[in-house]
């Protein structure tokens, strides 16, 4: 902009100077008018040296106007003002020059009529003056003359100036147009640049709007990747087919990570990679704990199996009649049937399967290792014994008597093989019981719970003991652990003894007790930790009831562990149940339900 201001002032003064020149040119023409006049006007006597000096001083005022506009040039503004003293002084001089011219004429009139009076030595040198005027008009034509011709150069140089000057308006006025014009070029420059510039940065805000929404979709896609891994890794520490589920999620999220890059679809790959190479192998039954598709889990192949282990002990006593029902022995805990199934079922060498799901050739091969595992066996002896009866004569005296009986005793057995048992059995080679004995570990226990009963931990893992004990016969492990030396009553004995196996005896979260009535229900009441038959319970409460056999009389009879609690029914594990551990279920607030202790867990 400060260059624009500078052009536009130059014009001016260049204008301004147009201005006087042109003012200049015509002050020299009306003088040249003036001189012609005087020309004209002139006596011819007057055709004499004067006339002709009056002549030439008229030719050096064209000279010395010329010499003023060229000091103008020089000067600018001040200079017109020397121009127009110059021209004062110019007619000064003509007037001066004139008037010398006619001086001569006069003072030769005079000396004329004073001659008659004058000596002759005064009238010689009179005379002598006379001839020395002339002399000195001819100097001063000739300095007026040599003035003339400088003011002759002068004019001609004023007008080069003047050509020069009208050069430098032409060309200020071509430079201001052609600055006006690069200063349109440069807004119509500038606009386009702005132009481009606005629309280069809308283009630049619609670019960062799309690439922070693809961001944000990238980051979506990343964070579901990472969830759904999550999950799955998750999902695979509890054992569950929802794993499965997890892995069939995180494929599908694995896309979109990939589609938006990152190292968290790296991680999936390799996640999945190794979950699918667990899958594969013997560690795939830690995902069998749910449906993939086949309407069957591990959970419900257990149950179905020990359903047909608890119907076989029935059918027994059913094929035999007995006076006395005697049944001892145990049978194989099933992490150890599972344990031998997986291995052997993976790296069968002619049809080897994966163990993570779950469908009715995967169950009969289960069940043949169950019953591999456990066999249950009877007999029956019939005994004559004497027996000592107790009686009252009626005189509150006892009276013993006795007598010969003939009785006959059914014996029912369970036996088991352990795992190890088993790999000697199948001929297992040493990687097939290193697999083993990895699945077998005790860290792997909540895994076991999980993919067994759906329990992890917490409450649930009394419950996950108990389940474990489900098929168990006679209650030796627990009334002898417990410090009988005979068999006894021992339904509490197996309560205590699965709590002893959690550590809660020592914690004092659940008493060691053996009588329900008189040990049981008054520790529970005590500390605040009892509930009555219309509570629903929780998995890991424990159950008592009362018996409605020949009356209820009060008094807790019998005792259990609660499962779960389903459709208005719950669900126990109780020992002693038909001298066998056993799963039950009942309506919620059944009568014979005397109440429940809440242990603090």
């Amino acid at each position: 902009m400060s260059k624009g201001i500078k052009t536009k002032a130059t014009v001016k003064d260049v204008k301004a100077l147009d201005k006087s020149a042109v003012a200049a040119e015509r002050m020299k023409q009306a003088y040249i008018r003036t001189k012609d006049k005087a020309e004209h006007g002139m006596y011819a006597e007057e055709s004499s040296p004067g006339e002709y000096a009056s002549d030439r001083l008229s030719a050096g005022v064209d000279s010395v106007s010329h010499e003023a506009v060229h000091q103008f040039d020089k000067q600018g503004r001040k200079g017109v003002q020397t121009t127009k003293e110059n021209i004062s002084k110019v007619k000064e001089n003509i007037q001066k020059r004139k008037a010398a011219s006619e001086q001569p004429k006069k003072q030769a009139e005079k000396r004329a009529a004073q001659q008659t009076g004058q000596p002759a030595r005064w009238s010689g040198r009179q005379a002598a003056d006379t001839v020395s005027e002339p002399a000195k008009a001819v100097r001063q034509e000739h300095s007026a003359i040599k003035t003339l011709d400088r003011g002759q150069k002068g004019i001609k140089t004023v007008d080069r100036s003047r050509k020069t000057i009208k050069q430098t308006s032409s060309a200020a006025r071509g430079t201001v147009k052609t600055t006006t014009k690069s200063i349109k070029t440069a807004e119509t420059t500038a606009k386009a640049s702005i132009k481009t510039s606005q629309q280069a940065a809308k283009a630049a805000q619609k670019t960062a709007i799309a690439t922070a929404r693809a961001a944000r979709v990238a980051a979506h896609a990343t964070r579901a990747a990472a969830v759904a891994t999550a999950h799955a890794i998750k999902v695979a520490a509890k054992a569950t087919a929802a794993a499965v589920k997890a892995i069939i999620a995180a494929t599908k999220a694995l896309i979109a990570a990939i589609a938006a890059g990152g190292w968290i679809a790296v991680l999936v790959v390799i996640v999945i990679c190794l979950i699918g190479m667990i899958i594969g192998s013997c560690f795939g039954i830690f995902f069998s704990g749910e449906d993939s598709g086949t309407g069957q889990t591990m959970q419900t192949a257990v149950q179905e199996i020990n359903t047909d282990y608890q119907d076989r002990l029935d059918e027994i006593k059913a094929s035999h009649s007995y006076d006395v029902l005697e049944m001892s022995g145990s049978r194989a805990v099933w992490k150890e049937v599972l344990a031998v199934y997986a291995v052997k079922t993976t790296t069968d060498p002619d049809a080897a399967q994966e163990v993570a799901t779950m469908d009715d050739t995967k169950k009969q091969l289960l069940k043949d290792i169950f019953w591999q595992m456990n066999e249950i066996s009877s007999s029956t002896d019939t005994k004559t014994e004497t027996v000592i009866e107790t009686s009252d004569d009626g005189n509150g005296n006892i009276v013993e008597t006795e007598t010969t009986v003939t009785q006959t005793y059914l014996y029912i057995t369970v036996s088991h093989k352990t795992a190890e048992e088993m790999a000697d059995q199948f001929g297992f080679n040493e990687d097939q019981r290193e697999q083993m004995a990895e699945l077998l570990a005790d860290e792997n226990n909540s895994l076991w719970s999980q993919v067994l009963y759906g329990i992890s931990g917490g409450d649930g893992e009394i419950v996950t003991v108990a389940l474990s004990q489900v098929g168990n016969v006679g209650g030796e492990p627990y009334w002898s652990w417990y410090g009988f030396d005979s068999r006894v009553e021992w339904c509490a004995c197996f309560v205590s003894w699965c709590a002893n196996e959690c550590g809660y005896i020592e914690a004092g979260v659940i008493p060691k007790f053996a009588a329900c009535a008189s040990q049981g229900v008054p520790w529970f009441q005590e500390r605040g930790l009892w509930q009555d038959n219309s509570y629903e319970p929780r998995p890991g409460d424990i159950i008592f009831f009362d018996w409605d056999d020949g009356g209820q009389d009060g008094s807790s009879d019998h005792v259990g562990i609660v499962e779960k609690v389903e459709n208005g029914r719950v669900y126990t594990i109780e020992g002693n149940s038909g001298d066998s551990c056993r799963q039950n279920s009942y309506p919620i607030g059944y009568y014979e339900i005397y109440g429940y202790g809440t242990p603090a867990y």
